[in-house]
């Protein structure tokens, strides 16, 4: 008890220090010792005029050895839905407006090793739609059957799965639920 009293009081004093030095000061400090996430947008763009399960746009990035989702990272102040949108027209050329885009569910994918990605869908038909890359940072873009995708990146099929999608979908990990 004597101890909990001690550490509950010291508490408050570093508090009540805290509180008193300057805005800037407290939030380098919180900068220094909080856990900091690198923040990027992923949009899972669908065809829709393919029947059910769908088809999905990949892209297949240097070194080549798996496909992934449009993604990338968000600029400095840049809301997601815009980085979303901008990526998705960066890497395959298909440009949409940001509110073309819907969040997904979850909207926000947490990643261990320090990132969060949020997540956006779309559907455009792509029979019309005309895929572009570079060459450099997308070497091919391509619209896959859900339930026939190429070799994926490991984040790519992680992320998937969260949605139901891809090889670990249904399989035990941090994107089933404890009811799974």
């Amino acid at each position: 008890m004597l101890v909990t009293l001690r550490r509950s009081r010291l508490r408050a004093v570093v508090y009540g220090v805290f509180y008193r030095l300057p805005h800037r000061v407290r939030r380098r400090i919180v900068r220094t010792f909080v856990p900091k996430y690198i923040v990027g947008a992923v949009t899972l763009v669908r065809d829709s005029e393919a029947a059910a399960p769908g088809r999905l746009l990949l892209l297949r990035q240097p070194p080549g050895r798996g496909w992934g989702l449009p993604a990338g990272l968000l600029q400095r102040a840049e809301p997601p839905v815009v980085g979303a949108a901008r990526e998705l027209a960066e890497e395959s050329g298909v440009s949409l407006p940001p509110s073309s885009l819907s969040p997904a569910v979850p909207n926000a994918v947490v990643h261990a090793k320090g990132w969060v990605d949020m997540v956006f869908e779309a559907s455009v038909p792509a029979s019309t739609t005309e895929l572009i890359v570079d060459g450099a940072e997308v070497l091919e873009a391509a619209w896959h059957p859900i339930d026939d995708l190429p070799r994926l990146t490991t984040a790519t099929a992680r992320l998937l799965a969260f949605y139901g999608i891809g090889p670990l979908a249904g399989t035990p990990g941090p994107w089933t639920s404890p009811e799974t």
